[in-house]
Parts: structure tokens; C-alpha cells; sequence
């Protein structure tokens, strides 16, 4: 082969090195894009007015540890409220996964996660205690609560203002809502947040950040 062969042929390879090297590159590319983006859309939504919907009223129940639980355990605090049951075969999972989503976020800050059961005279404390386990729940940042039915529905409708059945109708299982409640350090509830949607926990933790910046510790 001649020396013009030679430089033909390195010079035929470079345009395919440089395509495979772009396919490459295209993934990282792409990835630190959408981190952009999503550092973008969080920044725009920490500057957004954190409206108030009203008063949690006083409460107090019982944990996955057996011990009274309440508002004076949460007096001073930032906090997230769900309500599930753990043998929920409809949203629960995907309620309980996006709580436990908001662990890493928070976890430098004294946000506080709790969990009511719409099902407690199944949902005992030994077995929120199995649930709580499998979410790899800090037990110092999140409760599980449950106690009298007539005190968490109550608390359900009119404190909390979501919808709550407790299963009387065809189907049997209780009924309630899929949306999470972010409350702030004076007990007024700030938001609302349906963990069915997408970018929920992208709002939650925007507007859990402006909340630690207007009520520091």
C-alpha cells in the first residue's frame, strides 16, 4: 500500500471517530441538560408566593412505636402530611413512594413527614412499624399514625379539608385523598400537592424551600 492509500484512508476514518465519539457524548449531554432544566423550573417555583388554606387543628394519636403522637410533637415544625393504609390496592405505593422521595431532598432540614392511616383499626402500630420498615423510613423524621377512626376522618375532612370514606360503599376498602399537605412551622396549611402528578414532588420541595427560607429554624 502507498503512502497515498495510507493518507486516504486515515482521512476517510476521522469523520467516522468523530460521529462515534458524539454518540457518545450525546447521553452526558442530554442528561446535563435536563438537570439544567429541572434546576431552572425549581428556582423559578422557590420564588412563587407559598399561599395559606386554613388551621391543621390540634390532634393527637399514635405511632408506628406505640407512643403518643400529635401537634405538640410538631409545634415549631415544617411539616408533609399523607393519608394511607398499608393494604391500600389502589395509589398508597405511589403516596408512601413519593414521601419517601422527599427524605433526601430534606434531610439537612428539620422538615418533618407524617402519615395518617384511613384504616386503623387494621393499620396497628406493629404494622405501620413493618410499613414504615420497608420505606426505609428515618423514624426520627417520619410517623405513621393511627388511633380512633372518628379522630383521623374528622381530622381528614374538616382539618385537613380532603376527601375520606371509610369503605361502607360497593367496593368495601376505604376511600381517600391522594394528595399530600405541606404545612408550615404556625400549623397553616401552605399547599397541596396530588403525588399521582408528575412534577409533585419537583412543587413540594420548591415551596418546603421557601418555607425554610421565610420560617428559619
Amino acid at each position: 500500500m502507498n503512502t497515498t492509500s495510507i493518507a486516504v484512508n486515515r482521512t476517510s476514518s476521522r469523520p467516522s471517530t468523530l460521529w462515534k465519539t458524539t454518540l457518545i457524548l450525546i447521553p452526558f449531554v442530554t442528561l446535563g441538560l435536563l438537570l439544567w432544566l429541572r434546576h431552572i423550573e425549581v428556582n423559578a417555583l422557590r420564588q412563587r408566593a407559598v399561599s395559606s388554606y386554613g388551621t391543621v387543628p390540634s390532634f393527637q394519636l399514635v405511632n408506628q412505636n406505640g407512643q403518643p403522637f400529635g401537634s405538640a410533637q410538631l409545634t415549631g415544625k415544617i411539616w408533609i402530611a399523607d393519608f394511607i393504609y398499608t393494604t391500600c390496592p389502589g395509589p398508597c405505593p405511589m403516596i408512601s413512594s413519593r414521601m419517601s422521595e422527599l427524605q433526601k431532598p430534606l434531610e439537612k432540614t428539620d422538615v418533618h413527614l407524617v402519615s395518617f392511616s384511613v384504616d386503623p383499626e387494621k393499620d396497628t402500630p406493629k404494622v405501620l412499624r413493618g410499613y414504615a420498615d420497608k420505606l426505609q423510613a428515618d423514624p426520627a423524621r417520619w410517623d405513621f399514625l393511627t388511633g380512633p377512626k372518628s379522630a383521623i376522618y374528622k381530622l381528614s375532612h374538616d382539618g385537613f379539608k380532603l376527601a375520606v370514606s371509610d369503605g361502607s360503599g360497593e367496593q368495601g376498602i376505604p376511600v381517600h385523598s391522594t394528595r399530600m399537605v405541606l404545612v408550615d412551622r404556625h400549623g397553616d396549611i401552605r399547599g397541596y400537592y396530588d403525588a399521582t402528578e408528575a412534577d409533585a414532588i419537583t412543587k413540594l420541595v420548591a415551596d418546603t424551600s421557601h418555607l425554610l427560607r421565610e420560617q428559619p429554624k
